[in-house]
């Protein structure tokens, strides 16, 4: 008896802690180009709150981005999966979702511009502090976060998630003025030591506040459960290595802002 009334107040503690979520399809324009991202939040409190950016992986705004951004408000904040290929530009494919990327990698001005709109627009929300706000990423995601933070913008952190860590212009660095956290697959191919390497100097060199975290036995896309469980293929889903950089994102942010109110178990992978 005492088992079942302690899994049911669990039960309605984990629902109550999500029905104040609320999510909406947002619009917004830089140029003569339309953006849709989706936005998620808890209503129950009008408490202004840190805001969080979240940045799609190569296909584009999915179930996934959308879904991290429910959980993100679950745990106390204003989330926004931004918009970076434009309303209606979603890749069908791998090969489609690889030219895009290329696109952005190699005009690094028009990444960072585009990833500018949408920070204007999480900023934007009234329940937004927008002296508290972060940014993180997934794969292609991952390295647009951190060139958000090497364009200068007025960011307290970024995080990536299994992204690339290379740049062109690695001096940029030195106009970071937030904190820094890369949570690496350790046995990533898409980013080998060499290029770990290389972030690591060009930190060091900007003096910036990093950490890096490497998960033993995980490869790229080791939070995306679509990717499979095939270390082989270089893109698989880790199951620990998901609800371990989950969390350490979260001690990141208790840093940076503070124990959030709303912060739950049920805002865990």
């Amino acid at each position: 008896m005492t088992r079942v009334l302690i899994a049911g107040v669990s039960l309605a503690l984990a629902v109550a802690a999500s029905a104040g979520v609320k999510t909406q399809i947002v619009t917004y324009t830089l140029g003569d180009t339309t953006f849709e991202g989706f936005l998620a939040w808890d209503e129950s409190s009008s408490a202004r709150r840190p805001g969080v950016l979240v940045i799609h992986q190569w296909m584009g705004v999915t179930d996934n981005e959308r879904m991290r951004a429910e959980m993100l408000a679950r745990l106390g904040y204003v989330a926004l999966a931004v918009d970076v290929y434009g309303k209606g530009v979603r890749p069908t494919s791998t090969q489609e979702a690889a030219v895009l990327v290329r696109k952005y990698k190699d005009d690094r001005a028009l990444l960072r511009a585009r990833l500018a709109a949408g920070l204007a627009e999480l900023q934007r929300h009234p329940l937004v502090d927008t002296s508290r706000i972060a940014a993180i990423g997934y794969c292609f995601g991952g390295t647009a976060a951190l060139e958000l933070a090497r364009s200068g913008a007025k960011v307290a952190g970024v995080v990536s998630f299994h992204g690339g860590l290379d740049t062109p212009t690695p001096a940029d660095a030195k106009r970071i003025t937030g904190k820094v956290l890369v949570l690496h697959g350790a046995d990533d191919p898409s980013v080998p030591s060499e290029q770990v390497l290389a972030f690591e100097r060009e930190m060091r060199d900007a003096g910036v506040d990093w950490q890096l975290v490497a998960y033993g036995g995980a490869v790229h896309s080791f939070t995306q459960k679509e990717a499979g469980n095939d270390n082989s293929k270089g893109a698989a889903y880790n199951e620990r290595a998901d609800r371990r950089s989950w969390e350490a994102m979260r001690a990141f942010f208790n840093e940076l802002f503070g124990t959030p109110a709303a912060g739950t178990d049920a805002a865990r992978p």
